[in-house]
């Protein structure tokens, strides 16, 4: 037995006593003085650091969905205005279009009738060239008739 008292002697007591109170009550003090002087000072300006992060993320976040919004406008505006300058190309080419078809429809029109003219011009003048080619081969012929019989020969009346 003396063996177990000398282990007894040299271990831990389990028993508490006044000391165990007097450290608890150092544990506490120092719990309460480091978490004023220390923890709490340290976690607000973690908060803080984190509330500006987060802060200045959404911020970011709210200026690319705000830039993504923009580009989606600017893009369908764009695509619009190409639509419309295309619908515009468009009604213009058919315009020309028209106004080529109908330039050459008068053009034609005025070829006819150029050429409607020109036609009776042509006859009018085939007809007095006509006439004038009758006077001159009468005068003619009585010339060589007055020559041939050696006589003149007037207009006399022809008995038929």
């Amino acid at each position: 037995m003396t063996l177990v008292l000398a282990f007894a002697e040299n271990s831990i007591q389990l028993v508490p006593d006044g000391t165990l109170v007097l450290h608890v009550l150092v544990i506490v003090a120092m719990i309460a003085i480091l978490n004023r002087t220390l923890y709490r000072p340290v976690n607000k300006i973690l908060a803080d650091r984190e509330l500006r992060t987060k802060g200045r993320l959404s911020d970011a976040e709210k200026a690319m969905k705000d830039t993504r919004e923009s580009l989606a406008r600017y893009e369908r505006s764009l695509r619009e205005a190409r639509a419309a300058g295309y619908h515009l190309v468009e009604a213009e080419r058919l315009k020309a279009r028209s106004d080529r078809e109908q330039a050459l429809v008068s053009l034609k029109e005025e070829m006819r009738s150029s050429v409607k003219a020109q036609k009776s011009q042509i006859t009018q003048q085939t007809e007095e060239a006509r006439a004038t080619l009758e006077q001159e081969s009468q005068s003619i012929a009585e010339r060589i008739s007055s020559q041939i019989l050696s006589r003149s020969i007037g207009s006399t009346p022809s008995s038929s």
